[in-house]
């Protein structure tokens, strides 16, 4: 029986996933958002249980990605494209540009399946943090109207993240294999910051938090390549 739960869990990443896709195409940002947070815990939680109870599989493996491709691909597409076609520029055709988004993270999760080097920390921007990302910008654009109707700042963001998706940048994980502070350093001082950021600002925050796991991944492992 046991062996089926990190199983359960990810299927509830992905019905969390097409609740979240319903949602977003019937303009729910806010609620598509809060679809990807719990997407996130599922997603999270289901790997970490597996570990727990000794019952990862193959298929396990398999089924966390086509998983993940709704809810960190197909997901983030969609906001993209509704925010598109809001834009200043009116075009029927422009808003699928933000399906960039989910092509480039089904290349990324493609990618990690079958790259050794990606065991226990990833080369290019993960897609749930990606994914945090585009679902913050919806509620950012309420406090900044400028950033919801421009095609061209939106056509870039499309464009810088889905590089950051298949790039060769190499960025730590946030699993933690123990609990010792010296081991997990930059990872407790990444949450940290960000739990700070994220008290403050909200989802204003997350562009911030974006920033400071690329740049502290960047520091990180350049001081080990040292």
């Amino acid at each position: 029986m046991k062996k089926h739960i990190p199983n359960a869990l990810t299927c509830a990443n992905l019905l969390s996933g097409c609740f979240g896709v319903v949602s977003a195409f019937k303009g729910n940002l806010d609620v598509a958002a809060y679809a990807v947070l719990a997407s996130g815990i599922f997603d999270f939680f289901d790997g970490f249980v597996a570990r727990f109870l000794g019952v990862k599989s193959a298929i396990g493996k398999e089924l966390d990605s086509l998983a993940d491709m709704v809810s960190f691909g197909l997901l983030p597409g969609v906001v993209m494209f509704q925010m598109l076609s809001q834009s200043d520029f009116n075009s029927p055709y422009l808003p699928y540009a933000g399906f960039m988004i989910t092509m480039f993270s089904a290349l990324r999760l493609a990618k990690f399946n079958i790259d050794e080097r990606q065991t226990e920390d990833f080369i290019g921007l993960n897609t749930p943090m990606n994914t945090l990302f585009i679902v913050s910008l919806p509620f950012i654009q309420r406090d900044y109207p400028a950033l919801g109707s421009s095609t061209l700042l939106l056509v870039a963001i499309t464009v810088v993240m889905s590089f950051l998706l298949t790039s060769e940048i190499r960025i730590f994980s946030l699993k933690f294999g123990s609990q010792d502070w010296a081991q997990n350093k930059i990872k407790y001082i990444f949450l940290i910051l960000s739990a700070i950021l994220i008290a403050f600002l909200k989802f204003a925050a997350i562009p911030f938090v974006l920033v400071l796991y690329i740049a502290l991944s960047v520091l990180h492992f350049r001081r080990i390549a040292k």
